[in-house]
């Protein structure tokens, strides 16, 4: 099975992983600023330097939380994306566009063909994305 990296992720190891999942890093929590390997919210992260939104998704805002709702619900979701990047290699798949407005590269990260997006989906902690935000308080 040919083992394939993306583009946007230079320096990244290739390993035999099911399905093509090549790219792995230890995540943390970003506190402030920019990061190499960190998860900023459920659906931004720092990787190998660059910035990444997730793009099938939209989960609640955390910097700053609206009501104490999303608050809870936005913790939660950058806590299980953190989980779910350490978790295994997996690959970022083009979202159509390579960049939103603010400079984030707009990628589907997907671990044996199943889109992060979708977990966060179905243990409630995102909704898909719509092309807009919607408000969750």
């Amino acid at each position: 099975m040919p083992v394939t990296l993306a583009a946007d992720a230079p320096g990244a190891t290739a390993m035999p992983f099911l399905r093509g999942d090549a790219l792995s890093a230890r995540f943390g929590l970003c506190h402030s600023g920019g990061g190499t390997n960190c998860v900023v919210d459920g659906d931004t992260f720092w990787f190998q330097g660059e910035k990444y939104r997730i793009a099938d998704i939209d989960t609640p805002e955390t910097h700053p939380a609206r009501c104490a709702e999303e608050a809870a619900l936005g913790e939660a979701a950058t806590d299980r994306l953190q989980q779910w990047l350490n978790d295994g290699a997996f690959t970022l798949e083009s979202a159509g566009r390579d960049a939103d407005r603010y400079g984030r590269k707009l990628r589907v990260p997907t671990r044996g063909g199943e889109s992060v997006g979708s977990v966060l989906v179905d243990e409630g902690l995102a909704r898909p994305w719509e092309g807009r935000r919607r408000p969750w308080c």
